[in-house]
């Protein structure tokens, strides 16, 4: 035994006669420590984990020693496992090639801490620095919120022990609702931005969406990612002659590898001498179908959600119209979550589906809700489709008002507008991107 002295000069007895044991040859497991042994680790192929004991003394000793020169390639992590590592409750992390170390445990204040370092540049957590959108602070966290175009720009790189991936959100821009036409139809409501998130356990764990429950954390770089934050689609007016005019699709939204598609724009409503009204635009989420009066005939089918596919799906279908004539109430746009409704009776109209919820901006918030389905009421009593929660806009109302806009920065559809001359549907909302880790 031998006896040293810590940092605040207090003599204590360090047990450093180190056994050291057999070679381990690293795959992606850990090692139980015991307190008097060293370990050297082969981390050719994968990293290592060695837990630090449960159950210390003062004086107790554990060596670590790089075997094969590659801990800067495959790194090692320190499980503090219940106590500090130099008077930090963090897990320490070794990244250097030929890194050697020795660690002995003080006092329940400072724990482990470092008495050998040979080799090492990096001992202990570093995290994340990085610049672009809005930076807000929350706890031991950062989200950079993008409402238009910007780039993330990442400075340095932390490690595992600290921060070296981001979580995120990504919503695309909404679709816009349809057009209708002049025999008492009505266009159908605009899908909502495809959605795209991570678990959040990379950063602090808070409440996701089901779409991003296993979802992994992106790694990143010290470099430039540009972003892109998709606008809505534009609003289309009753031309008030054949053919109406289908929604405007979204625009997407992107993040390093992940692509929020836009919303598929609201199927067109029946226009004399037509018989046929038409099917909600393809997209994050698909559009509503169209609706049509007297002269209709068949049914129109909702825009596929989803669209190009990934999984978890970024969004839902549209809802479906029909079958036959006199349909004047068309269908709402898909959501995050729940498809548009659809509708197969005089009048009523189909609801935008709903949007989903995350806290990534340490508040849940509801984004990419689907745009409501419009109505001709036709002498009845018409039900407008109102928009899906998320942002999502309702539908049209013959003679009584326009359909209504996705909000801006949830990706929500815009509402169908109604048949009557001057009328216009409802913009699909602006995209929002949201990148979130830990700083410290």
């Amino acid at each position: 035994m031998t006896t040293k002295l810590n940092e605040n000069n207090i003599s204590i007895v360090v047990n450093n006669g180190i056994q050291w044991q057999e070679i381990i040859t690293a795959a992606g497991g850990s090692t139980n420590g015991v307190a008097g042994q060293g370990y050297l680790i082969d981390t050719t192929s994968n990293v290592h984990t060695i837990n630090l004991p449960s159950s210390v003394e003062k004086g107790d000793t554990i060596a670590i020693k790089d075997y094969a020169g590659t801990f800067g390639t495959n790194g090692v992590t320190i499980n503090r496992n219940g106590h500090n590592i130099q008077g930090e409750s963090e897990n320490s992390r070794i990244d250097t090639n030929r890194a050697s170390v020795e660690l002995v445990y003080v006092d329940s204040t400072k724990g482990w801490i470092y008495i050998t370092e040979s080799n090492v540049s990096v001992l202990g957590p570093t995290y994340i620095s990085a610049t672009g959108g809005t930076v807000t602070e929350s706890g031991d966290f950062k989200y950079h919120t993008f409402t238009g175009d910007g780039c993330f720009v990442v400075s340095s790189v932390g490690n595992e022990a600290g921060s070296n991936t981001v979580d995120y959100l990504v919503v695309a821009g909404g679709g816009s609702g349809g057009s209708s036409g002049s025999v008492a139809g009505g266009g159908g409501g605009g899908g909502a931005g495809g959605y795209r998130e991570s678990s959040g356990v990379a950063s602090g764990c808070y409440t996701v969406s089901p779409l991003g429950a296993c979802v992994s954390a992106l790694p990143v770089s010290a470099t430039t990612y540009p972003i892109s934050v998709g606008g809505g689609g534009s609003s289309v007016s009753n031309p008030g002659t054949p053919p109406s005019v289908n929604g405007n699709d979204g625009s997407n939204s992107v993040f390093s590898t992940i692509t929020s598609a836009g919303g598929g724009g609201g199927g067109r409503g029946l226009c004399a001498p037509e018989t046929n009204y038409g099917a909600g635009r393809n997209g994050g989420s698909g559009g509503g179908a169209g609706s049509g009066g007297g002269s209709a005939t068949g049914s129109a089918s909702g825009g596929s959600g989803n669209s190009p596919p990934v999984a978890p799906p970024q969004g839902q279908p549209g809802g479906t119209t029909g079958p036959g004539n006199n349909i004047r109430g068309s269908s709402g746009g898909g959501g995050a979550l729940n498809a548009g409704g659809s509708t197969s009776t005089c009048n009523n109209a189909g609801d935008g589906g709903n949007g989903a919820t995350s806290s990534i901006n340490a508040t849940p918030t509801v984004r990419a809700g689907g745009g409501g389905g419009s109505t001709n009421g036709g002498g009845g009593s018409p039900t407008t489709g109102c928009g899906g929660a998320g942002g999502g806009g309702h539908g049209g109302t013959d003679g009584t008002d326009d359909a209504v806009s996705g909000t801006a920065n949830t990706g929500g559809g815009g509402g169908g507008a109604s048949d009557t001359y001057g009328y216009t549907s409802g913009a699909g909302g602006k995209g929002i991107v949201i990148i979130r880790y830990k700083f410290q």
